[in-house]
């Protein structure tokens, strides 16, 4: 039964998990908008460890939530993982952030999901998922508008969830469409996402492997005042 801790740091939510096989053994999260994950995540991991009875010797993966999301929040995340698959030589398997989003939610056939994070602006980072949570449109950055998700009208329902569901409830107007504002990710649902990708040793080069930032950073600058 594979021991797999399971890191997700893309969004505010800084969330630690330890699953063995489909169960979760232990899981801490933090949600706050004042966050810091670099001062978190590693106080987090001990603390899951600690609580599960399990040393780092115990564990058969590290996974990581790959993004879209916060640079920073990726950056950290990231680095943490990779550094414990070199310093203890497992296998590192990155998880879709958006996809285990959709994974919060109970969809049924002839139902969606589409998982959005806030962007910029009117910005979102969006990806649509089936009742098997299969991606059956790509992850984009896309700017929120009144014929946004429009192809998808014709299903039964349509669940939108996510931080950038606020932007699409402002502006999307449709019957079968339920929005989720309150939904972030989470490592509670990276494990079932990572037990199948070990089932099926899918696993990412550790030297090589980066954060999926879906768009450039861009870092923001304070406006002088004269």
């Amino acid at each position: 039964m594979a021991r797999i801790l399971n890191l997700e740091t893309a969004t505010t939510n800084c969330s630690v998990s330890i699953s063995e096989g489909n169960d979760i053994v232990y899981l801490k999260e933090n949600n706050a908008i004042n966050y810091s994950h670099s001062e978190q995540l590693h106080v987090f991991i001990k603390e899951a460890l600690d609580e599960a009875s399990l040393s780092f010797s115990d564990l058969d993966a590290i996974a990581v939530s790959k993004g879209p999301g916060s640079y920073t929040g990726l950056r950290i995340g990231v680095s943490a993982a990779k550094g414990l698959c070199f310093s203890l030589d497992l296998p590192l398997i990155s998880v879709p952030t958006l996809q285990s989003m959709a994974h919060q939610v109970e969809v049924v056939d002839g139902e969606v999901v589409i998982a959005v994070l806030d962007a910029r602006r009117m910005e979102v980072y969006s990806s649509v998922f089936d009742h098997d949570f299969n991606e059956i449109r790509e992850t984009k950055a896309e700017i929120i508008t009144e014929d946004s998700f429009s192809e998808y009208s014709s299903f039964q329902k349509v669940h939108i969830v996510g931080s950038g569901a606020e932007k699409c409830k402002d502006t999307l107007n449709r019957d079968n469409f339920y929005f989720n504002t309150a939904i972030v990710p989470s490592a509670r649902e990276m494990a079932v996402i990572s037990l199948r990708k070990f089932q099926e040793n899918s696993f990412e080069d550790v030297a090589y492997f980066e954060p999926y930032y879906l768009k450039d950073f861009v870092l923001q600058t304070k406006k002088k005042t004269s």
